[in-house]
Formats: structure tokens, C-alpha cells, sequence
């Protein structure tokens, strides 16, 4: 499967990111690509470094104006689509939500993101509800995808529950990036960790994975800090982890890589972890801490 990642650097006009974005589709849809991977709230910058409640004014309904865009423009190109909204559900309700577009230009379903983070300058509790649906695959016409966004990508139970309901691929549309007073190790430390626990979920599940982050520095509108640098590093690897791309750390970038689907059956019949599972004595999962 053709699948192409956009990794784009965001203003604060609203309408040039969205136009960017419909370039960079066309330019993977050229390519051949039968999939394309949005960032997370790609529409905008990423507005949580700050608690303003005038920035509920941009959320936008489900089915809206962006699912109409880009619904076309999936129509248009023949692509199936990721896309990473602010959705305004009701009155005072509030998801950060994963669209996926078919290439008929219909939406095929729907993410809202599970685990939603609460830190200095990813002030997100206060916009968004946890999402109410679980986690379950998205049936598309190039299979079954996994979509979950970005803090999501940090739990281990969240992925295997997308394998066990029959994903082909796991998709984590992401925002995440370095704060000014981060030392270069601990942005390297930060990076790898980032990399290495998603290879892991791929690894442990027997699935392809695709992280689409954005780039570029976005500064704090308080001024109490020094924005975030968010560290792009998009990439892809195969169902044992291998590496198929790795986009910059520091610019723009669209990638068009090749997402073998089908090696999922032979890696899981060298390793069989959903076959060794011992589901009899998982029960403790559902805890939130265990003591002795």
C-alpha cells in the first residue's frame, strides 16, 4: 500500500495551512499513493500551550467544512485520507478527532482521541473530552486502520486492542516537539523514546506503523515560555519494526513509502504473540495500580 506522510510547518492562517495540505495530497496522489497521513490539528497551530476559551470558536462540526474539503479532494485524487480535527460535538463538548476520508469522498469513521494529556503547554484537558468509543479499526477500501492520535501512542494496551480487532496498520497522527529549555540530550533521549516505543507497539502487534508529527518552532501566545519546537521525525516501519522512512527533525517534508500490509501473516507465524498470550492471567489490566 502507497503511503504517503505529510509533515507540514503551520502559521497562524488557517487557510494557507489548509491550502498547503491540498498541495501536498495532490503531490502524493501524483506519486501514487492510495493513503496519505495528516498531522495532528493540522488545520491550525497547536493551540493548547494556552487555556483561551475564544479558541472553542475554531472547533468545527463532523461532517464540516474541513470534511467537505478534503472529502472532495480525496474524490478528486482517488486517495483515502487521514485528517486530524477540533470537533465540536455539542454545546460545550469538545474532541480532538481523527477523520478518515474514503476516496469517494465519504467518511469512512471516526477517532476521537482516548488519552488526552494535561501538561505545561499541552493544556489539552481543558478543550477536549476523552473520546467514548473505544478502539476499533476503521474499515477503508486499503483495509482496516488503526487510528489513534499522538498521547495515545504512548500505551501499549491501546495498540494491541486495534490488533486484536483485526488492524492492518497503526496510524498515529501526532503534535509533539521539544520545550525551549530542553537540553540536546534530553531531546535526543526524548526523540528516542518517541521512536522506540511506537517500533515496539509494530513489533509486539506484528503490524506496520505510520507517525506523522509536525515541524517547526510555534510560540507561546502567554509568553511564559518559550514555545514548542515541535521535532517533525516522521516515519514508518514494517510489522518487525524495520525502518522504511524517517522524515527531518527541522523542515517540511512529503514522503511516498511503500507499506507492505500482507507481511503481517508470515511475521505472525514466526511470532506468534497473540497466539501466546496469556489472556488467563491478564485480568489486572483493568486496574488502575496493582499492590501486592
Amino acid at each position: 500500500m502507497k503511503t504517503g506522510l505529510i509533515q507540514q510547518r503551520n502559521t497562524a492562517d488557517t487557510a494557507a495551512n489548509m491550502s498547503g495540505l491540498q498541495s501536498k495530497i495532490r503531490k502524493c496522489a501524483a506519486q501514487g499513493a492510495q493513503l496519505v497521513v495528516l498531522q495532528e490539528l493540522h488545520n491550525s497551530l497547536y493551540f493548547c500551550q494556552t487555556e483561551d476559551p475564544a479558541q472553542f470558536d475554531e472547533a468545527e462540526t463532523i461532517p464540516g467544512r474541513s470534511t467537505e474539503m478534503f472529502g472532495a479532494l480525496a474524490a478528486e485524487t482517488g486517495v483515502v485520507l487521514t485528517l486530524s480535527l477540533f470537533e465540536k460535538r455539542a454545546a460545550g463538548l469538545y474532541h480532538n478527532t481523527a477523520v478518515v476520508i474514503e476516496k469517494d469522498g465519504s467518511i469512512a469513521g471516526r477517532y476521537r482521541k482516548m488519552h488526552i494529556p494535561d501538561d505545561p503547554a499541552y493544556y489539552e484537558k481543558y478543550y477536549f473530552a476523552p473520546g467514548d468509543s473505544g478502539f476499533h479499526p476503521i474499515a477503508t477500501s486499503v483495509g482496516k486502520l488503526g487510528v489513534m492520535v499522538c498521547w495515545d501512542q504512548w500505551f501499549p494496551e491501546a495498540a494491541r486492542l486495534m490488533a486484536l480487532r483485526g488492524a492492518d496498520i497503526l496510524i498515529y497522527p501526532t503534535a509533539i516537539g521539544w520545550e525551549s529549555s530542553d537540553t540536546p540530550e534530553e531531546k535526543k533521549r526524548q526523540q528516542d523514546a518517541w521512536q522506540t516505543v511506537q517500533r515496539g507497539h509494530a513489533i509486539a502487534n506484528g503490524l506496520p506503523l505510520v507517525a506523522v508529527n509536525r515541524v517547526g518552532c510555534e510560540p507561546d501566545p502567554s509568553g511564559q515560555t518559550g514555545g514548542i519546537e515541535f521535532w517533525g521525525g516522521s516515519f514508518a516501519v514494517g510489522a518487525q519494526g524495520e525502518w522504511l522512512c524517517t522524515l527531518p527533525d527541522d523542515d517540511e517534508a512529503v514522503r511516498v513509502v511503500d507499506v507492505d500490509t500482507s507481511r503481517t501473516e508470515q511475521v505472525r507465524r514466526a511470532w506468534p504473540f497473540l497466539r501466546d498470550r496469556r489472556i488467563d492471567a491478564f485480568g489486572g489490566l483493568d486496574g488502575r495500580y496493582l499492590s501486592d
